[in-house]
């Protein structure tokens, strides 16, 4: 599972945002994503790929292609 899959696979499942709404340009706050939320989802990602998030930086004025190209970075590393 690539991080895109992951990220949108949690976004739907977890936070029960509809497939529709995701594309890379959406805004996260426009998913309805609070800080408690964005971290929520930091944690998932981590433990879902194994990977360290920590200084990534999540606010609701990133999209989700920001989030996902982040996320690439850390898997790639």
């Amino acid at each position: 599972m690539n991080a895109a899959e992951v990220v949108n696979t949690l976004l739907e499942e977890r936070f029960g945002v509809a497939p529709a709404e995701l594309t890379a340009d959406t805004a996260l706050r426009s998913l309805r994503l609070d800080s408690l939320a964005l971290e929520e989802l930091r944690v998932l990602i981590e433990e879902r790929l194994d990977i360290d998030l920590e200084e990534v930086s999540l606010t609701s004025r990133d999209t989700v292609g920001q989030l996902v190209a982040a996320v690439d970075g850390k898997v790639a590393a």
